[in-house]
Parts: structure tokens; C-alpha cells; sequence
């Protein structure tokens, strides 16, 4: 949320054109940068949300669009509970603003389809916001249907959830349904592996408004909350409410496997504007969120902010497993055509070559 003019107007100096500046030099040479719009770009209308305690509505001026694009944002989600704010109007103008842009957005039927080396790579906006809609986090089955679907069709899928409660007090993942206000924001952890089970190759998770732990999935990353990035004059970012990242992950284009990653962590400052954090806060909360939150988990986080898949022979299940009984399966597999590169990279063995 780069500022708002509603209720009253609260936009950064310059107009925002430096909102960017000590952090999209991270962008560069990415295929996709996706980011999360929290609220409409509009110039005008009324909310049509009640305006009471707990209940928040934004409006940023649609010439911001073009701040998004020259940070080098290609994807923009609109499937949150701000995005409405403003009304139908509200979200007809933000999309108009970001084609305009030359910015692709997904949220609910929206889908964006990006040709990326020749792959058709395609990002789904599911959230709890839409209780009733078929793109909602709170219905499981039917994500999972329409993940199936756009993976028959694709290389690669993309799914972005808005979901999970909120602040400070919401850093852990509860492995069942969240509630916030009233609202059912959903099981992050059940919608996430459900998709993945479904075919996504990737899950970007957001609307804690702090970090939460990353997950390797069958091979697939999940990033369970991004934080908070650009959050202008109208949002808490204290404590790690003030924390946030921007999360690089390299994916094999083939499989949608992931490769490896990075967190580059970052600050809010001056009202919410986003800067490197020299002291990487962010880092060490999510190594220690994954560490907590995700059993016998499959990567490492280094103190740079580095992400790794942990080798299949350092894995702690691995310790109850004999050498010999690996080998065996390893051959078992090798001769039933399994010849996944990464799943013997770093062990005792690597498949044979093949003849």
C-alpha cells in the first residue's frame, strides 16, 4: 500500500517516486516479480465498507501504477480484503491502471499468463476474503480442482493465497483454521499442500502483515508470509509487523522443483518505506519460524539470507534409515526409471550413468 488519500491524504514526499529506490535494485534480472496490492488504485468514489474500529479502507491515486512498473513489478495480486474497497469502480480502475502500466494482475477468474523462455507460467489469486467465491482459501476442494485445471493447460502454476490472521501475535503457523474479526482466514498449511498435491509449483502467501516460516513441499517452496514490504502512513509496523523480505527462489523450469533461493531482508521506515536491513531481522525470525513450525523440514536458511535443500543424506529421517537399506531403494528407483538429479545431489550415491 504505497499511501492513501481516504480518509485523509497521506502519500509519501516526491510523490512516491523514491518509495523504491533502496530496494528494487534486487529485482533485476528476475523473470517474475510479483508483489501484493493492498487496496485499489482509484481517484475517487466512496468506501463501501463500514468505517469503524478494526475496519480500514484505502485509496491510492491510479498514477501510482506506474511506480510499480518502474521498481520492475510484472504481477500484481488484487485477491485481498482491501482491494474491494472502493467497490466495483474501485477495482476497475486498479486494473485498468496496471495494464495501462504493462503490469499483469491475478486474483480470483483473473488470471495472469506470463511466456517466460517459452513456458506458459501462470499465477492464481486465491483468498479469504471471498467466502463464497470459488477462488477462496476456505474452499480446499475446489482450489484444488482449479489448480488441476490450469496445470493441464500450463508449465508452470503459481498460486498466491491471502490468508492467516494478523500482527505480531500471528508469526506461527497454527495447522488449522485462523480467525481474525469474526472472519475464517483460513488453514494456510492444508490450502497450500492441497494445491501443491493439486500441481502449483510454487505457493507466495501474504496478510499476516509479518513473516512466517518457508516450507519445501514435495520438492515445491512455500512461503507461508512475505511480511510487510511498502506499507505508506496508514499501517502498524511496529515490531516484526516492521519486518519484511523480498524473497528471490530459482525453480527448475521443467519440474517447477525448487532450486535454491535467497531472503533479502528488509526494514520499514519513515512510515513504511521499505530499506535493507542491515542487522537482517528478517532472517533470523523466519530461520527461526521454520525451525519451530516445520518439522523435519528439508532446507537450510544461512545467516546471509541464502536458501538450500538439504541433502537427502543429511536429512534427520535419513538417521533412522541404514546404509545399506538406501542403497538398496536408491538402486530400486535407478532401475524403476527414477533419475531425479536432486534427489541424490550431496549423498553417498549418484544414479549410474545411463547406457
Amino acid at each position: 500500500m504505497m499511501g492513501s488519500t481516504y480518509p485523509c491524504e497521506k502519500l509519501p514526499p516526491a510523490d512516491g517516486e523514491r518509495i523504491f529506490g533502496n530496494v528494487k535494485e534486487a529485482f533485476k534480472e528476475a523473470d517474475m516479480v510479483f508483489g501484493n496490492l493492498e487496496g485499489p488504485l482509484t481517484d475517487g468514489g466512496e468506501p463501501v465498507k463500514p468505517q469503524k474500529e478494526n475496519y480500514f479502507s484505502f485509496r491510492t491515486p491510479e498514477r501510482y501504477a506506474t511506480l510499480l512498473k518502474n521498481a520492475g513489478f510484472n504481477v500484481m495480486n488484487i485477491a485481498n480484503n482491501h482491494s474491494s474497497d472502493f467497490g466495483p469502480a474501485g477495482v476497475e480502475n486498479t486494473l485498468k491502471s496496471l495494464r495501462s502500466a504493462g503490469i499483469k494482475t491475478t486474483g480470483g477468474a483473473r488470471i495472469a499468463l506470463l511466456i517466460i523462455r517459452g513456458k506458459r507460467v501462470v499465477v492464481a489469486g486465491f483468498s479469504f476474503s471471498w467466502p463464497d467465491h470459488p477462488y477462496s482459501i476456505n474452499n480446499v476442494e475446489k482450489a484444488a480442482e482449479i489448480v488441476a485445471t490450469l496445470k493441464q493447460k500450463n508449465d508452470i502454476v503459481v498460486v498466491s493465497f491471502h490468508g492467516g490472521s494478523e500482527g505480531n501475535s500471528a508469526l506461527h503457523l497454527s495447522g488449522k483454521n485462523e480467525f481474525l474479526f469474526g472472519e475464517n482466514r483460513g488453514n494456510v498449511t492444508g490450502f497450500s499442500r492441497a494445491v501443491i498435491d493439486a500441481g502449483a509449483d510454487m505457493v507466495i502467501g501474504h496478510g499476516p502483515h509479518v513473516p512466517r516460516a518457508l516450507e519445501v513441499y514435495n520438492n515445491k517452496l512455500i512461503i507461508y508470509s512475505l511480511g510487510n514490504f511498502l506499507t505508506y502512513g496508514r499501517f502498524n509496523i511496529k515490531g516484526t509487523s516492521g519486518l519484511g523480505m523480498i524473497l528471490k527462489a530459482r525453480m527448475d523450469d521443467e519440474t517447477g522443483n525448487f532450486i535454491d533461493g535467497e531472503i533479502v531482508p528488509v526494514k520499514l521506515v519513515d512510515g513504511g518505506i521499505p530499506e535493507p536491513d542491515r542487522e537482517r531481522k528478517t532472517i533470523g525470525l523466519v530461520q527461526k519460524l521454520t525451525k519451530e513450525d516445520i518439522k523435519n523440514g528439508t532446507i537450510i536458511i544461512a545467516n546471509s539470507g541464502k536458501i538450500r535443500l538439504i541433502p537427502l543424506c543429511m536429512h534427520p529421517e535419513m538417521a533412522k534409515v541404514s546404509p545399506l537399506d538406501i542403497f538398496i531403494r536408491m538402486v530400486t528407483g535407478w532401475k524403476k526409471g527414477d533419475r531425479t538429479p536432486g534427489f541424490y545431489q550431496g549423498c553417498w550415491f549418484a544414479p549410474p550413468p545411463l547406457k
